[in-house]
């Protein structure tokens, strides 16, 4: 039985694509992501919401932002960071959805 074959992704995409999947491979950043979901934050809010060191915090933003899942801006002494564009708001929602899902499935009755 012969199977459709798929189109052609060139190397260069496929390189990129494995990039972003090494880039949300670190739980703290999938962490950012959702935080960022809901809008920009700057790091003391980012912070107030996920344990992490701030210089710790400002790696993995810069890794994100680097990589071009995020981006920033500037205001006073201030960055603000936010999700660079729609289709990041879908791995945004991807990582919802299975954070939900692996919630649901490791809940302990009570």
């Amino acid at each position: 039985m012969n199977s459709p074959k798929l189109p052609e992704v060139s190397a260069l995409s496929l390189e990129r694509t494995a990039e972003l999947f090494g880039v949300l491979s670190t739980p703290v950043r999938l962490q950012i992501i959702r935080a960022l979901c809901d809008g920009e934050k700057n790091v003391t809010h980012l912070l107030a919401q996920i344990e992490a060191s701030q210089p710790n915090m400002s790696r993995h933003l810069q890794v994100l932002y680097q990589s071009g899942v995020l981006t920033k801006r500037r205001s006073g002494h201030q960055i603000f960071y936010r999700l660079a564009d729609a289709s990041r708001a879908l791995v945004c929602s991807l990582v919802r959805l299975q954070l939900a899902r692996d919630e649901q499935v490791f809940e302990v009755p009570v």
